[in-house]
């Protein structure tokens, strides 16, 4: 004897149910708990986010954040996630630069959103592969939106780009710029003005009386470009002679020892008495190689360095740039959520009765415009960069 198969009714109420119980549900742990196909599941689900009852999701639906608090559907021991939207993060890192950004995404979606964060790398693939497994249909945790910093140089970096703009969900770039579509629209985006930070390094070494300065970047740093530009511009502007302008390969590299060789011989040849380095790790070596030829930091030449992880550990503490990381992630995280709808530090704000984001806000929502975000850094000043000595 076959079981007679639910009234829609009493399918959409176990489906309810369901999506109470667990805060939410995708579409496949719904068809196969109730037992009926996807298709019918969508249909359902169509009907419930129409008429307010549920709220649609990448992937599934779940309660509306205003219904869970006022329901009081996080039950005692649950996580409190439950009606909050949900954040893929992906970085590139999770041990240099982007641990600050991390926190700072964290503690900016705390009581508004849940994070899931998933490390990649600088390859194309693998952060393709992340994505696919914070938004696919089968197994992901159905994100609401997504936090990315993606490769941008390529054209395999603008085909990723193109996905990245075309996936059903808003997505948020961090310390990175792409555009995507016929009309080379750009994507939202959160990211440093590393241009401005290097040029004012070479202001700074200019007020401490250098004329002849180097510039040392990473060939395999995505702000390189930019580092770059931001130097020469103000270097030429405050006429500056730049002797030294090299790309290096980063100090995990085995070839990092031969090129920092170099790049001291070339400091000698060229008659430069201070340097900008990007990043830390590299600035820090170049001074203990410096020190072993028995130059003296600062008094023979002077160094900064880029992103100030690490630089105030140096001997002597190494004057940096230090990028906004933890503003970074809060600002980025802020824009995704005012992307949803969620203005209010309730996590409520700017949606409507169906659960849809922004209502008449223009600040919120759907059509909330375009926003690229640029960050100032700032200069911290320490001990190797004293003032220059004339003649010293």
């Amino acid at each position: 004897m076959t079981e007679e198969a639910p009234l829609p009714s009493e399918r959409r109420a176990r489906l309810i149910a369901r999506v109470r119980e667990t805060g939410s549900a995708r579409v496949s742990d719904l068809s196969r708990v109730l037992g009926v196909t996807p298709v019918t599941v969508r249909r359902d689900l169509a009907l419930l986010v129409a008429d307010g009852t549920l709220e649609k999701v990448h992937g599934g639906a779940r309660i509306p954040a205003r219904t869970a608090r006022a329901t009081g559907a996080a039950e005692a021991g649950d996580t409190g996630d439950a009606g909050r939207p949900t954040i893929g993060m992906v970085v590139p890192s999770l041990d240099y630069y982007w641990p600050e950004v991390i926190r700072g995404a964290r503690d900016a979606a705390q009581g508004a959103a849940r994070l899931i964060l998933r490390g990649a790398s600088y390859d194309v693939d693998q952060v393709r592969r992340q994505v696919t497994a914070l938004v696919g249909e089968d197994g992901g945790p159905g994100v609401d939106g997504l936090l990315v910093a993606p490769p941008v140089e390529g054209p395999a970096a603008t085909e990723l780009g193109e996905w990245l703009a075309g996936l059903n969900l808003p997505v948020v770039l961090m310390e990175r710029r792409l555009a995507a579509g016929p009309y080379r629209e750009p994507l939202e985006s959160v990211a440093t003005d590393h241009a401005l930070g290097s040029g004012t390094a070479a202001r700074h070494l200019a007020e401490r009386g250098h004329r002849q300065v180097g510039l040392v970047t990473s060939r395999t740093s995505p702000h390189t470009a930019a580092v770059r530009r931001g130097f020469l511009a103000v270097a030429e502007e405050l006429g500056l002679d730049v002797v030294l302008d090299l790309q290096t390969v980063p100090l995990s590299d085995t070839g990092w020892a031969d090129e920092a060789a170099s790049v001291l011989d070339r400091c000698t040849a060229g008659g430069a008495t201070a340097l900008l380095v990007h990043s830390d790790r590299e600035a820090i070596s170049l001074v203990e190689q410096a020190q072993e030829r028995g130059l003296r930091v600062p008094a023979d030449l002077a160094v900064i360095a880029y992103d100030d992880e690490v630089a105030a550990l140096a001997d002597p503490p190494l004057t940096a740039v230090r990028p906004p990381r933890a503003a970074i992630g809060a600002s980025a995280v802020e824009l995704l959520t005012r992307r949803l709808g969620i203005t209010g530090a309730d996590g409520d704000g700017g949606r409507d009765g169906n659960g849809n984001g922004g209502g008449s806000d223009p600040a919120s929502g759907a059509d909330r415009p375009v926003h690229r975000v640029e960050l100032s850094p700032h200069l911290i000043v320490r001990a190797s960069t004293a003032p220059r000595v004339p003649g010293g």
